[in-house]
């Protein structure tokens, strides 16, 4: 992977999963209905294609609870659909627990970040979060996943496209 933006301490986390037997990633979005559902179906079909199911686990979750139950925005399972992603996935919000559970915990932006951090219990569950952006390897001026909730169709696709380049980078340097 060669990221212009991949920090050492996303490397040295990204490198101590490399041996284990089973990882458990988690992305998050500010309300689980747009990017990180469409984020864990992205992950989700190429950890499918790679034949990792076994070895993988892949799911999603919101900072709010505003939309705890629903399934993502009717947009964004028609741009991913359109690229043959089925989002099916249930708004959830982040609790305490994942920070135990999950291995990795990918945040869309800064403010995501920042919120996950807020919300850990321990130390060591917010040396678990990483800016999913440290994996774009696209020519962007973006350094964040950007919310497409008030935008039009090319905020969705902006926002696949990202996940699809992060998404197999981050797979592809679990794999190296």
């Amino acid at each position: 992977m060669q990221s212009k933006n991949v920090n050492c301490r996303t490397i040295e986390l990204i490198n101590s999963l490399r041996g284990k037997e089973k990882i458990k990633m988690l992305f998050v979005c500010l309300g689980n209905i747009c990017r990180s559902p469409a984020a864990e179906g992205v992950m989700r079909r190429y950890v499918e294609e790679a034949g990792l199911e076994e070895r993988i686990e892949v799911d999603s979750a919101g900072i709010l609870s505003y939309h705890q139950g629903e399934l993502p925005d009717k947009r964004m399972r028609v741009h991913a659909s359109r690229r043959g992603l089925s989002l099916t996935h249930q708004s959830r919000p982040v609790k305490a627990a994942d920070f135990e559970d999950f291995d990795v915990i990918f945040a869309m932006d800064d403010q995501n970040v920042s919120d996950l951090r807020e919300i850990s219990p321990t130390v060591e569950g917010c040396d678990k979060i990483v800016r999913i952006s440290d994996f774009f390897t696209l020519a962007t001026t973006l350094d964040y996943i950007p919310d497409p909730y008030y935008t039009g169709a090319e905020g969705f696709e902006l926002v696949l496209d990202l996940l699809e380049n992060s998404c197999y980078n981050i797979l592809d340097s679990l794999r190296n």
